[in-house]
């Protein structure tokens, strides 16, 4: 069964199936249609040939000098359009007749449509003062059309048409749009295998190369080809990317090795080399975990238009880039920790930067079924370093993912901004268990982790907050956590743009 369900997981298996889904669904409804609209446009088409007929008898009534001629005009008017015509006397003398059976079964048949006149709606095609056009049941459970009406000297006619025929080719013809849907997918399945191999075929190197790339190693390299395509660009910047970290690794590992070199000097140094470390381990897992879920994102097809893959790719690049960023900062960060402050404040829309974070972490919000509330409709300029802000935010949206819970059939984050005089406060709430009161000022600790009964399990290595505490200690802003009745809240200030 697991074995199974690990098939249907596979790109060319769902397409394989939906496929054939589509084919079924197809030609169901050529076959609903073909019943439903066949038989009424023939009903359609013989209602409209037998007042044609009805009228050109009329004519050649009225033209006495077609009288020799009338007689084999009706046959041949009959054998063309398969009809049977009767032409009576209003007294009952038969004047014409072009099937035996007709005329025998004549009485019956107006019986029958006697009956049927008492119920007045049901059966009847087309009706006037001169003639009306019924279908009809014989005691032979057979289905006919029957015209009757009274011609201009007073005769009546009648005009049969079986309606057999068009129900059996209705039935001909769904037998063999059957036969044509399963032929196209016995065809199709090879084409179809064929070419989502071949186009999954690298998607998925792609994605044993991030996998490997997540767990730090960096040797695969994807092969590119000669189309200029969206994978291969994919690949190139997932190259770029592999290099980047690659090098990053190696620039930790060296400056790792500078400060061992001090460690038996200066122990304020050696506390900052453990402590870069955790934060390095510690930072580098949401944008892997992001690289990964894009990647993975491809690999399932979850968006299959261009944009999207474009979208995709870049995010993957400029999460690279933003790791080879975030090692460099981190070094400052930790000399922040002790005196030194080295910001890049400039001017920008904070608004703009939380709906960056919300969009970059939109696959793990739709993994976890989280609705996100940000209702901030006017720009709020606000003077920082936005890196740094970014990362305040982007600590506390994660958290709020991690710990979000379903509380009164919702599970909700919300994102507000409040201004007073010249800072403005973000707020950032989740849905979910509250916070015990002892802890409350001590996840603010470097390293500190909660106990699993808060549903904290996934909470990382425990420095994303000490980072959010050193930010804001530098720009002598306030921050913080509260309990709410249904979940948590976060808060910081930032400094609004002058």
């Amino acid at each position: 069964m697991k074995k199974i369900k690990d098939q249907f997981k596979s790109v060319r298996v769902r397409l394989f199936v939906t496929f054939c889904i589509f084919v079924m669904f197809l030609v169901f409804c050529l076959i609903a249609i073909n019943r439903l609209v066949l038989e009424n446009f023939y009903m359609y088409s013989k209602t409209r040939t037998i007042k044609e007929v009805y009228q050109k008898i009329n004519e050649y009534y009225n033209n006495p000098s077609l009288d020799n001629t009338l007689e084999s005009e009706l046959k041949k008017v009959a054998y063309r359009n398969n009809f049977d015509i009767l032409i009576k006397a209003d007294t009952d003398l038969i004047v014409f007749s072009t099937n035996r059976d007709f005329l025998e079964n004549i009485d019956k048949i107006t019986s029958i449509l006697n009956v049927q006149q008492q119920v007045k709606g049901p059966g009847v095609i087309y009706t006037d003062e001169n003639m009306q056009i019924r279908k009809i049941t014989d005691t032979n459970n057979l289905n006919y059309i029957l015209l009757t009406g009274k011609l201009v000297n007073g005769y009546s006619l009648y005009i049969r048409i079986p309606i057999a025929p068009i129900e059996e080719s209705v039935k001909i013809s769904n037998e063999a749009l059957i036969l044509i849907g399963f032929l196209t997918i016995i065809v199709a399945s090879f084409a179809i295998s064929f070419i989502t191999r071949k186009f999954t075929k690298p998607i998925l190197e792609l994605s044993e190369i991030t996998n490997q790339m997540a767990k730090l190693d960096f040797s695969k390299k994807y092969r590119i080809t000669d189309f200029d395509d969206e994978i291969n660009e994919l690949g190139r910047n997932i190259n770029t990317m592999s290099d980047k970290l690659e090098s990053t690794i190696k620039q930790l590992r060296e400056n790792n090795k500078e400060l061992e070199k001090d460690i038996e000097e200066k122990s304020k140094i050696d506390e900052m080399r453990k402590q870069f470390i955790s934060d390095v381990s510690h930072e580098l897992k949401t944008p892997i975990a992001l690289i990964q879920g894009y990647a993975e994102g491809l690999v399932e097809n979850v968006n299959n238009d261009e944009e999207s893959r474009k979208f995709y790719a870049e995010v993957i690049l400029d999460e690279s880039n933003k790791m080879d960023q975030l090692v460099k900062q981190l070094l400052e960060l930790m000399k922040l920790e002790y005196g030194k402050r080295e910001f890049n404040d400039k001017k920008f829309d904070l608004n703009e930067l939380i709906k960056e974070v919300i969009r970059k972490c939109h696959v793990m919000l739709e993994e976890n079924g989280i609705e996100v509330i940000f209702r901030q409709e006017e720009p709020t300029y606000v003077f920082a370093d936005d890196f740094f802000i970014d990362q305040i935010v982007t600590n506390y949206f994660t958290n709020a993912i991690k710990n979000a819970e379903t509380i009164n059939g919702k599970k909700q984050i919300e994102i507000r901004i409040e201004q007073k005089e010249n800072k403005a406060r973000v707020f950032v709430f989740n849905t979910g268990k509250n916070i015990d009161q002892d802890d409350l000022d001590r996840v603010w600790g470097r390293f500190y982790k909660v106990d699993s009964s808060r549903n904290r399990e996934n909470g990382g290595s425990g420095i994303g907050l000490s980072i959010v505490k050193a930010i804001q200690t530098n720009y002598q802003n306030g921050y913080g956590v509260e309990n709410k009745e249904n979940g948590v809240e976060f808060y910081f200030d930032i400094n609004l743009s002058n």
